[in-house]
């Protein structure tokens, strides 16, 4: 149930995210959906936000253990410039189907990454999605 919650905070985040980097049109950060409906849009936004999280959880995890000493170099920075890294990735993936997240630029995307990141840390630690089952 926790997985569900946090794929839904991560969608709501995506969108938030997409209003305040992309802004207005089709330019820095936006979702393209696969229906021009409002369902369609909703739809995309959680198989972003589904994609997104399942690309974390394997390549992001197999970044971090690559790039670990640049992690404890640059005091955690590094960090968004792999989150940037992953954000391309989901929009390369995007780009693949026709549908999605698509970023202007590797800027565009380490600023939506950090956002991004920003957005759904707070809404997970509001939400009490991060908190580990106690048995």
């Amino acid at each position: 149930m926790r997985s569900i919650i946090r794929v839904l905070v991560n969608a709501f985040a995506l969108w938030l995210t997409t209003i305040i980097v992309g802004g207005a049109g089709d330019h820095g950060f936006w979702i393209v959906p696969f229906a021009p409906d409002t369902w369609g849009h909703i739809g995309t936004l959680l198989l972003v936000a589904l994609v997104f999280g399942l690309v974390n959880a394997t390549l992001g995890r197999v970044l971090r253990a690559i790039t670990g000493i640049l992690y404890l170099v640059t005091l955690g920075l590094f960090g968004l410039i792999v989150n940037g890294a992953l954000v391309w990735v989901i929009a390369w993936l995007s780009d693949l189907v026709g549908f999605g997240l698509h970023v202007d630029g590797f800027w565009w995307g380490v600023l939506g990454a950090l956002v991004l990141s920003v957005l759904s840390g707070l809404m997970n630690a509001l939400l009490g999605t991060r908190k580990e089952r106690q048995a």
